[in-house]
């Protein structure tokens, strides 16, 4: 990363030097960040091109103001605090940070960058909610290249604490602590990757656990439904307490890591060597369709969601009381 050559950046001091958040793009994403912003006692001024782009935002924050309101509301936080604009430059108006949620295309993130870039303070800090693509990239054409960052969160952002702050090649570093700053300050667990990588870190690691399971379903070793039971009633419940690195540790008794890694090392490198390397053809995709139907049966996409939340906020709240769990 370069060093900074656009002076001061807004939110190097957290969520103090930011009040009013630009939420760029508001599909599913975007909707989510624009309830957590303002339920954390933001401004939020939202912006999407699409018909009836307003009317949607709306309706989804309701949705998800209560789960919000049971987990607890920021000082002055108010829907009434939201405001929506149809043109970008608008909606851009005295933001102090900007949440970018558009589509997952590199033409247009570049341009959608240079035009954001071309409006705002050199201080505005420009993050970006991509979930794959490269900020040297996307930063390309911009004229202060510097400031632009991707923050990406993990679905659904209103819930779910983690975001990854990365730079891109020209971003500077006072850009990247004035996100890591402004995202802790609101109550996220933002952590830094140090390196563009594709996928970043959380998805990378969904993606190793996604191609066995594939692997598993096209060799016929198990149901789509077995696969998640395994993980939802076995070592998901673990991954939601600690990481693997901690589950290692406390796994290997006494002698922690170490004990693990002397005593299991071999059968995992063994593990790896066995896994499998499927390719999603059209027979996979329609194996996996089926065994998904079946699961769905007699339920709908929508009371999962609800149940789903619901445990959510359950769960952040009481890892929110652990004293010594991280």
């Amino acid at each position: 990363m370069q060093e900074s050559t656009s002076g001061a950046v807004r939110g190097k001091q957290g969520k103090q030097g930011v009040q009013r958040v630009a939420v760029v793009g508001t599909g599913v994403i975007g909707a989510s960040w624009v309830a957590y912003f303002l339920a954390q006692g933001l401004d939020v001024s939202a912006t999407d091109p699409m018909p009836g782009a307003e009317e949607k935002l709306r309706q989804a924050v309701a949705r998800h103001w209560p789960s919000l309101e049971v987990l607890g509301l920021a000082p002055g936080a108010s829907l009434d605090r939201l405001r929506f604009s149809a043109q970008l430059e608008e909606a851009l108006a005295d933001a102090d940070f900007v949440q970018e949620n558009g589509p997952e295309r590199e033409d247009l993130k570049i341009d959608l960058f240079r035009r954001m870039d071309a409006v705002l303070p050199a201080d505005v800090v420009l993050a970006s909610s991509s979930s794959g693509l490269l900020m040297s990239k996307v930063q390309a054409a911009c004229r202060h290249p510097g400031r632009v960052v991707l923050g990406h969160p993990f679905n659904p952002p209103h819930l779910i604490p983690l975001v990854e702050v990365i730079g891109g090649e020209q971003s500077s570093p006072e850009a990247v602590q004035a996100a890591l700053d402004f995202y802790t300050a609101i109550g996220k667990k933002a952590i830094h990757v140090r390196k563009e990588v594709k996928g970043h870190i959380a998805n990378r690691l969904q993606a190793a656990l996604w191609r066995e399971a594939f692997h598993l379903v096209e060799q016929g070793v198990a149901s789509t439904e077995d696969i998640d039971t395994a993980i939802a009633y076995g070592p998901g419940l673990r991954w939601a307490l600690m990481g693997p690195y901690l589950n290692l540790h406390m796994s290997g008794g006494e002698g922690g890591i170490q004990h693990m890694l002397d005593h299991l090392g071999p059968p995992i490198e063994s593990w790896w060597a066995d896994l499998g390397t499927p390719a999603i053809t059209d027979a996979l995709k329609a194996r996996i369709r089926a065994g998904v139907e079946e699961q769905m049966a007699g339920k709908t996409s929508a009371a999962i969601a609800a149940e789903r939340d619901q445990l959510l906020v359950q769960l952040l709240a009481a890892k929110g009381r652990a004293k010594v769990i991280p």
